[in-house]
């Protein structure tokens, strides 16, 4: 019997061994996968590219970004949900799968973003940017608002579909302006610029890589913007809680999580290198030209703001009786 245990013993031991030693080897010969749920060229895959190369350096090990686009971002968040928590998926993502789509797709979505997926670290922030016509007479928030308010029930604004960012933002700053302003759905932000500058629609809460453009072409005008500090990037456009609407913030983020179960040493060390990068120079200013603001965040402060982003935009989404299920 003392043989038994001693060879069970021994062979626990090889076994407890080989596990630390396939932890401590991560990452090993095999490239690591950082899925994007968006298409290529898109915001979040631009900065999930200029991280990845800095990345894989300071992992020894290579880096493949990879598009799984659809559904909002559902699709390839759901694939990283599902996917072996070994450290060899990643996912790279902005704040829609995490926050709203719990509840704009309560019957399909297939993951719940705080028990399925591990935070690693909060990326980046950028505001949107309120934007009217070129020839419009004012120069605030407070003249939108006024202007609007004359013109009730009238006034239309754009978006780039129900449940988007820039519609959930817009619904948010009506509720505190007392505004009433029709919601006009388009296919993407280029025709939402074409329709502002055309006058179809009146305002639209725009992403600044688009926004800005035009805005130094003249053929918009840039009211305001949703963070509550003014952006380096930004220059001149004051915040909305800088123009009476003190509690008014809408802002854009990127993040990085993993599978639920991932090694917490595995975790550890992503969320040290990736806030060491984010705190370098060169990653800030590679952000900036994108208008986003470099972060780098614990585990934990991810996790806090998934659940009150959550909190907040659910009760928008419940007020306005959407589902896209």
């Amino acid at each position: 019997m003392m043989q038994f245990f001693n060879a069970l013993l021994a062979i626990l031991s090889i076994t407890l061994t080989h596990s630390a030693s396939a932890q401590q080897a991560w990452p090993s010969a095999r490239p690591i996968h950082l899925i994007v749920p968006f298409p290529a060229g898109s915001s979040p895959d631009l900065l999930a590219r200029t991280l990845a190369t800095p990345l894989a350096s300071k992992l020894g090990q290579s880096i493949v970004v990879e598009n799984k686009p659809g559904a909002g971002g559902n699709i390839g968040t759901r694939f990283v949900a599902r996917a072996p928590a070994d450290g060899y998926t990643l996912l790279y993502t902005i704040n829609g799968p995490l926050v709203t789509a719990p509840t704009l797709y309560k019957k399909t979505l297939g993951y719940d973003p705080v028990k399925d997926l591990a935070p690693i670290t909060l990326v980046a922030t950028s505001p949107n940017v309120l934007i009217v016509h070129a020839g419009f007479s004012g120069n605030t928030v407070a003249d939108f608002v006024k202007q609007a308010g004359q013109q009730a029930g009238r006034w239309n604004y754009g978006s780039v579909g129900p449940g988007s960012a820039s519609h959930l933002a817009m619904e948010l700053f009506k509720k505190q302006a007392k505004l009433e302003l029709t919601h006009i759905p388009y296919n993407g932000f280029p025709q939402v610029t074409t329709a502002v500058i055309a006058q179809d629609i009146q305002a639209a809460f725009m992403v600044p890589a688009i926004a800005m453009a035009q805005v130094k072409s003249g053929k918009v005008k840039a009211l305001g913007i949703t963070s509550k500090k003014p952006i380096d990037s930004l220059p001149g456009i004051a915040p909305l809680a800088d123009q009476g609407f003190t509690e008014f913030e809408a802002i854009s983020w990127n993040a990085v999580l993993a599978p639920a179960g991932t090694p917490a040493a595995i975790l550890e060390r992503l969320n040290a290198e990736l806030v060491a990068l984010l705190n370098s120079d060169d990653i800030r200013d590679k952000f900036a030209l994108q208008y986003f603001s470099a972060v780098g965040s614990s585990p934990a402060a991810l996790k806090q703001l998934i659940q009150e982003e959550q909190g907040r935009w659910d009760a928008v989404i419940e007020n306005l009786k959407l589902s896209l299920d």
